[in-house]
């Protein structure tokens, strides 16, 4: 018996590349940070990083191929400081995740130690096309 892969099924014609892109997003398994993914309209989608100790300045949100990529990295501290106990993770992180076709960031807000980046959902217009059978 062989196995049929979801992008070669033959009636999804075309989805090659989303079998591609879920073994991309499958690949990532790190925890840091944590974050949450809520709808907050029928087409409109907000993700929340959990970022604490992270200035803005420490931040970079970039979509790169249908990926909305955030990565965090703090400056380096001083030997001023020595810590008997440091629970509070300051490691460099990268977080992507994968869009869909339409899906659009609307903009990016932090406040009390979360990242809130809020997407969007273009609806697109329902195209009818008439095929004429032995036409050019």
């Amino acid at each position: 018996m062989t196995k049929l892969s979801f992008g070669a099924h033959p009636f999804l014609l075309g989805f090659e590349q989303l079998e591609r892109l879920v073994e991309r997003t499958a690949k990532t398994t790190e925890g840091y940070p944590p974050y949450n993914i809520e709808a907050t309209s029928e087409n409109a989608y907000r993700i929340t990083l959990a970022v604490a100790g992270f200035r803005e300045e420490d931040l970079a949100i970039t979509v790169e191929d249908r990926q909305l990529v955030v990565r965090g990295r703090q400056a380096e501290e001083g030997a001023e400081r020595v810590f008997l106990h440091r629970g509070i993770a300051s490691r460099a992180f990268q977080r992507s995740f994968v869009l869909a076709d339409g899906v659009e960031v609307a903009g990016a807000d932090m406040e009390h130690g979360l990242l809130h980046i809020d997407l969007r959902r273009s609806v697109p217009e329902t195209v009818v096309q008439t095929i004429r059978i032995g036409g050019q």
